[in-house]
């Protein structure tokens, strides 16, 4: 199989590539150090779609499960062939060379790599309502953006890079435009509490954006569980940012009903989040000169108090 990927004619290494997906993890390991990483990667710069579709396929096996794969391929020049193949107006090319780039982005020797290629800008693209590309984008191929956004954002270095390209704006407005309850909703609000939560820069940008506190307590209210728990740790640090200009702004959007929810059935992260939020005695009180609303706050008073 080595021989005909690094020998072979056009062919056999389209048929020796789509073999790879039938070896295991040891057969994977021993093609890889015979140096057919370089010749797949080469094979990324045809202009061939059986041979791209092919060594994409390639390259996902060997870097499953492998990161010494992962250090490999991209050492190997794999991240700029990718975005050139995100540049094609190929919707299955596009989704393989996706999910390459989300595996590559696992490995954190490849992410300063990744965010330095200009991957960060390309990706973003596919998210951003303005561009004609993100109407086509699939279900799949937004959540491998997001879900390689959000590898790379774990890197405190590359968060500069994501704030300055606009990168929160647009997650900011992909959440906005999308369905709470989603995945994608899930896992983009996941990668803008990993955005704001490294950079003070970014959650002041988030906090001045117009429709945010609405945005973050519809999510709380709508959201699934592990969503609910990412908008709620957004509003806490926005309550600890400059708790005096926006709590009353998070108040008057209703967000306690929602907040105080989850302290009975959110995460076990989500349940501290109320009462690390605001004062809730001082909500309480405020809300007891309202006279019909009593038993409310009694709940409320009871559900700050666990």
């Amino acid at each position: 199989m080595a021989e005909a990927l690094l020998f072979g004619e056009r062919e056999a290494q389209i048929l020796a590539a789509r073999e790879i997906g039938k070896l295991n993890s040891k057969e994977k390991q021993r093609l890889a150090e015979n140096g057919v990483i370089s010749q797949l990667v080469l094979m990324l710069h045809s202009q061939d779609y059986e041979s791209i579709e092919a060594a994409l396929f390639a390259l996902l096996n060997l870097a499953f499960g492998s990161e010494r794969n992962k250090r490999r391929i991209a050492k190997a020049g794999a991240v700029p062939a990718i975005l050139k193949i995100l540049q094609w107006e190929n919707v299955t090319l596009l989704e393989l060379a996706l999910a390459a780039l989300l595996i590559l982005s696992s490995c954190s020797a490849n992410k300063p790599e990744i965010a330095s290629s200009g991957a960060i800008q390309t990706l973003l693209e596919l998210l951003d309502l303005q561009f004609p590309i993100c109407q086509s984008v699939s279900h799949q191929a937004k959540f491998d953006v997001i879900s390689t956004l959000h590898n790379l954002s774990t890197s405190p270095q590359i968060i500069p890079s994501l704030v300055l390209s606009g990168g929160l704006i647009i997650v900011i407005q992909f959440i906005y435009e999308s369905e709470k309850s989603s995945e994608l909703v899930e896992k983009a609000m996941a990668l803008m509490e990993s955005i704001v939560s490294s950079s003070q820069v970014a959650l002041n940008q988030a906090c001045e954006a117009g429709g945010v506190i609405r945005m973050l307590v519809e999510a709380v209210e709508e959201g699934s569980t592990a969503c609910q728990e990412h908008a709620a740790g957004i509003l806490l640090l926005i309550c600890k940012s400059c708790r005096e200009r926006y709590r009353g702004m998070i108040l008057k959007e209703g967000a306690m009903p929602g907040l105080l929810q989850l302290t009975v059935d959110g995460t076990w992260r989500a349940r501290t989040m109320p009462k690390r939020c605001f004062c809730c005695s001082e909500i309480a009180t405020t809300v007891d000169h309202r006279g019909p609303s009593a038993p409310r706050t009694w709940h409320w008073k009871r559900l700050c108090e666990r």
